[in-house]
């Protein structure tokens, strides 16, 4: 039994043992959940913003012992928290902002809607993701420029991953004159995208007849790729395509109008 011995201002000896046995919980209740955290955020986030995460709980749990304990310690916590929420409420009222981008930073890095090095397009900013910070994110456009958007703007905004999917789809629309055969135009369309070593079998390419406008027959073609080489067969097929037609003596006509005069 623990003898009643005061050592000062109403704290005795007891108090002072329990407040450490207190503290000494924490510890290892901080240990044990940055632990389990760990294990299941460490394949999901980078380690950078996984040590934050960590350092929160941490400090947060033992912030909480902390003010447990006071009491035994003879320490009114009332007017450290009357103080401390005057401060708080003067330091949110300032950095509101800063704040709710800290908080929308968090659930970006558990969330993981975009990863760094990802062809993203945020609020009307295309580019790469080149860092994905607590309170920002950093976009490289295709320009070269570097575009800093803060977390909470990314949280809400519309997020278009050009990268995030296995596939992706482009397609053309390419007019030919109406005097050219238009069944020949497709199969040799659809034997010259065939041949393509990156363009896909499933899903398998479309091609047709779309619309009939004012100066071409007009055929939409429409092919899926692996997402890496996306562009290079967006950009290499177009062309082929042209020559090939231009081979077979078919071509892309000029803007075309009719003109009638009528008697004067």
């Amino acid at each position: 039994m623990i003898p009643d011995i005061t050592l000062y201002d109403d704290v005795s000896l007891y108090d002072f043992i329990v407040a450490i046995f207190v503290l000494f919980a924490a510890v290892i209740v901080a240990k044990a959940l940055t632990l389990n955290i760990t294990r299941v955020l460490k394949n999901k986030i980078d380690k950078e913003h996984l040590g934050v995460i960590l350092k929160i709980v941490y400090y947060g749990t033992l912030t909480m012992a902390f003010l447990f304990i006071l009491p035994l310690l003879g320490i009114e916590p009332s007017a450290i928290l009357v103080l401390g929420g005057i401060v708080g409420l003067v330091i949110g009222f300032a950095s509101q902002t800063v704040v709710g981008n800290l908080i929308s930073g968090i659930f970006l890095i558990v969330e993981r809607p975009v990863k760094i090095g990802e062809q993203v397009n945020i609020d009307g900013v295309s580019g790469y993701v080149e860092d994905i910070s607590i309170i920002s994110t950093q976009i490289r456009t295709y320009d070269g420029l570097y575009i800093r958007i803060p977390n909470e703007k990314v949280f809400t905004a519309n997020i278009t991953n050009y990268v995030g999917g296995l596939v992706r789809r482009f397609e053309y629309e390419i007019g030919i004159r109406y005097s050219d055969d238009a069944e020949k135009a497709i199969s040799l369309i659809k034997e010259l995208i065939e041949r393509h070593p990156f363009v896909l079998k499933n899903p398998s390419p479309l091609l047709f007849v779309e619309s009939l406008g004012d100066n071409s027959v007009n055929i939409v073609v429409k092919i899926w790729t692996p997402v890496s080489e996306w562009y290079s067969v967006k950009t290499e097929l177009l062309w082929k395509i042209k020559k090939t037609l231009e081979e077979n003596g078919i071509e892309i006509p000029f803007p075309q109008r009719v003109v009638w005069f009528g008697n004067v």
